[in-house]
């Protein structure tokens, strides 16, 4: 076992190739499972040379079992949440995350990250998602392995997408306090939990220096700019109506059904959102080292790249 060797799935991810970006910086071996190679590479063109590449599908009991060979650590950003994937994500996120852990333990592979969801999800959670970051995180909790998880919010990134036409348009106009991160942040984090192999936490709340609304976001963004960028709330009423039709027709639609249950959750942040993520941002300053990112960072890096 090579004990530079880190092995990351769903390293091509909106936080994956962060965290492996992190790695590389840190001078680390990494091997990246990837359905497409020739895409893994482009992503990574700049330090290729520095990753090596395992094509496969994460459903594959093989293409694991090979994936597996001399790694020291395991790092978990897999998501299914998209057009393409979703159909399946009971057995991407699920099924062959508990056959990682299985594997892991058959070759005395003991460290163990894992990228959750902000709040260790409720058992009865509406999101399907919802319910297998639990069941995945209840398994590692009553696991051997040496496992940090890693609760991220909504990516910090959320402010930028939900901007069109030079407007910042969100269904119900958001939560009065979300928290969330920069994506590069959660890459450095995850690194040095990777490098500490003792010592840590079992769970982590993530949360950038600052709690924003969605109309809090949009003023600073456009002072920023030097622009306007107006803030336009869209009722919640017909998404609601929607939300609930769509509940019915999940199997035949599953994207736009659990993109709907997604709108109305966001909107649903718990309202001490703000308090529970400045504890967390203390937490994270404490025991990491990482300079964090703040929105006006992450627009002159997203404007200005």
């Amino acid at each position: 076992m090579d004990d530079n060797l880190h092995l990351i799935l769903g390293g091509t991810g909106h936080y994956g190739k962060w965290i492996v970006r992190s790695l590389i910086k840190r001078n680390q071996k990494v091997r990246l499972l990837t359905r497409d190679k020739n895409k893994a590479q482009e992503i990574f063109s700049k330090n290729k040379e520095m990753i090596e590449f395992v094509e496969g599908d994460i459903t594959s009991p093989t293409i694991i079992s090979n994936a597996f060979n001399g790694v020291s650590t395991i790092i978990i950003a897999i998501s299914a949440f998209n057009r393409r994937s979703i159909r399946n994500m009971k057995a991407i996120e699920r099924d062959a995350v508990l056959r990682v852990f299985d594997e892991a333990k058959d070759r005395d592979i003991n460290r163990i990250i894992y990228i959750s969801v902000f709040d260790k999800p409720a058992r009865d959670v509406n999101l399907p998602s919802g319910r297998i970051k639990y069941e995945i995180e209840e398994t590692l909790e009553h696991s051997e392995f040496n496992y940090t998880i890693l609760g991220a919010p909504p990516s910090m990134e959320i402010f930028f997408e939900m901007i069109r036409k030079g407007k910042m348009i969100v269904p119900g106009g958001g939560p009065p306090a979300l928290p969330t991160i920069a994506p590069i942040d959660l890459g450095e984090i995850t690194a040095e939990a990777v490098l500490r192999t003792k010592g840590l936490e079992k769970r982590y709340k993530l949360a950038g220096p600052e709690v924003l609304s969605f109309k809090e976001a949009a003023e600073r963004i456009s002072v920023y700019l030097g622009k306007e960028i107006p803030f336009q709330k869209i009722p919640l009423f017909p998404i609601r109506i929607f939300a609930f039709i769509m509940r019915f027709l999940n199997p035949l639609f599953p994207y736009p059904s659990q993109l709907l249950q997604f709108i109305l959750l966001l909107n649903k942040f718990p309202p001490n959102a703000a308090k529970t993520a400045f504890n967390a941002f203390k937490v994270l300053q404490d025991t990491f080292h990482y300079e964090p990112t703040t929105l006006e960072m992450l627009t002159k890096m997203r404007y200005q790249s």
